[in-house]
């Protein structure tokens, strides 16, 4: 086991005691958390290895966090894992995420970043599920619903869902052909949304370009979680204001946005849990 020293700052102006407590707190959730990394449980010298703690001090940690539930203590090594409790603080954490709130705090900045609609989208059976949406404030702008659905084939967000999806799931997810055309660019073959596809796949954006609404255009990147494209976040607005230089410069915010929204774990939790119930609900 690796040996790793979790160090805990200490406030000097504060008391003694309150310093006591709070390494106490710190030393006793750090030993939770080598326990929910591990796949089997742990005895009192892997803890020691790992802190670099005294034996005495993981003792009376050890047996706190055992009295209060926590961590069951299961031979006479001893060796520990987790008890119930655990569970139901998981339980809370996940019945009190909400995706839309969560997404919310990277879209608004976005919105008002670039001017534009920011929208956050999943793939639900053959359409695109509106996760969140945040709008700028300006009186001319793109305006969908949250909740609204939506044609993969003709949007962004839908062009890059279907892009990280095989060939042969992209056809049974898009309608028969032709596609229903809404406007004079919309895509309404097989083969040309598969073309469009690869060059999306291959750039690692995708581009509505007057296809769902005409004015409008569209660029979108995929928020890749675990190596999965799990939902899709663009920004939309009057096609002027989308040039190619503007598109670029979309896109690289896009980016960086949906990297941040990756790397946030109570983002990806619950975009897991949406996914989980959409599979449920489809099911």
């Amino acid at each position: 086991m690796a040996r790793t020293t979790r160090q805990v700052s200490v406030d000097d102006s504060k008391p003694a005691s309150a310093n006591y407590h709070a390494n106490a707190l710190a030393r006793g959730l750090a030993l939770l958390e080598m326990l929910a990394a591990s796949t089997e449980p742990l005895t009192l010298n892997d803890f020691s290895a790992a802190t670099a703690l005294p034996k005495s001090t993981l003792v009376r940690l050890l047996a706190v966090l055992g009295e209060m539930e926590y961590v069951v203590r299961i031979d006479e090594r001893p060796s520990y894992r987790l008890g119930h409790k655990v569970h139901r603080l998981a339980s809370s954490y996940v019945s009190t995420l909400d995706l839309t709130v969560v997404a919310q705090e990277y879209l608004k900045p976005l919105a008002e970043g670039t001017g534009q609609t920011a929208n956050l989208g999943v793939l639900d059976g053959d359409q695109v599920l509106h996760i969140c949406v945040a709008e700028p404030d300006r009186p001319l702008r793109f305006t969908t619903a949250l909740g609204s659905r939506d044609h993969t084939y003709c949007t962004g967000l839908g062009k890059v869902l279907l892009s990280d999806l095989t060939d042969e799931q992209v056809a049974r997810t898009v309608p028969a052909e032709p596609f229903d055309a809404f406007t004079g660019n919309t895509i309404t073959t097989l083969e040309d949304l598969r073309r469009d596809l690869r060059r999306t796949a291959r750039r690692g954006y995708a581009l509505d370009d007057n296809e769902r609404s005409s004015g409008l255009r569209c660029v979108a990147v995929p928020v890749p979680v675990a190596g999965e494209n799990l939902a899709a976040l663009s920004v939309s607005g009057p096609t002027g204001e989308f040039g190619t230089a503007k598109q670029h410069e979309y896109v690289a915010m896009l980016d960086e946005v949906a990297k941040r929204m990756a790397a946030d774990p109570d983002f990806t939790t619950a975009l897991r849990i949406v996914h989980r119930s959409l599979r449920s609900a489809g099911a």
